[in-house]
């Protein structure tokens, strides 16, 4: 017998605009055995991963000028290795933190 696996998705910018499109999505979370968490709009501080997005402009991004899309990649790439590696790192985690606060 196949183990049911439960999924959980967090969706940003919940409005009523995007009711109907809930409802159907709704349906199928249900009989996917999938939960629907939608934050208000403009409180993207309640999804967590907001943070990380943060951590990856403010130590990856600010101040650059990629001649590149494909340097940018390059530059998030390692900024993403660094930051598998050193998920304690105090810096990381001052940004991180700092995010989740405001």
């Amino acid at each position: 017998m196949a183990e049911r696996v439960h999924v959980a998705f967090c969706m940003d910018a919940f409005g009523p605009l995007n009711l109907p499109r809930c409802r159907r999505v709704g349906t199928w979370a249900a009989a996917n055995n999938a939960e629907i968490a939608c934050t208000p709009t403009n409180n993207s501080w309640l999804n967590r991963i907001e943070a990380q997005f943060t951590a990856l402009r403010h130590l990856a991004l600010d101040g650059t000028d990629h001649a590149s899309h494909k340097e940018q990649g390059g530059m998030i790439r390692r900024y993403l290795i660094w930051r598998n590696k050193h998920a304690a790192d105090d810096r990381l985690r001052a940004v991180v933190t700092r995010a989740n606060v405001s």
